[in-house]
């Protein structure tokens, strides 16, 4: 009863741990992710997933890309997106933007209010939603 108790204990402690790790690497400052959804597509190994991306005056999410489509919604504010292989966009709210797959992008918020976006992601299944994009 003991071990298995300690054992819980150290799950539990585990999991926050790694949990804290990721949040403090994969979260910019000023930067808020809250999940809405997520559901099985009929589509075997593809997934919904959509999320509330709050951003904070001139908060910005560097370059980075997604395993499937994007589909940015401005709830409100400005935000601005950058990419690799094309011209910028600035978006207001009420204002979408279609991403493709793999696209390497970036996000900032250049107004002095906060702005937020709700991101709907067509992905593959398992794989992380967000994936970091080294610098060139």
């Amino acid at each position: 009863m003991k071990t298995t108790k300690h054992a819980l204990i150290a799950a539990t402690l585990l999991a926050l741990t790694a949990t804290s790790l990721w949040a403090a690497n994969a979260q910019p400052a000023g930067i808020g992710r809250h999940e809405a959804l997520r559901h099985d597509l009929d589509v075997p190994g593809r997934e919904v997933v959509q999320v509330r991306v709050d951003f904070a005056p001139g908060a910005a999410f560097g370059m980075h890309t997604h395993p499937g489509i994007e589909v940015a919604y401005v709830l409100e504010g400005s935000l601005a997106y950058t990419f690799e292989d094309a011209p910028p966009v600035t978006l207001k709210a009420g204002q979408s933007l279609f991403i493709p797959a793999g696209t390497p992008h970036a996000a900032h918020n250049p107004g002095n209010t906060p702005a937020a976006e709700l991101a709907t992601y067509l992905v593959e299944k398992d794989k992380p939603i967000v994936a970091l994009h080294p610098a060139r």
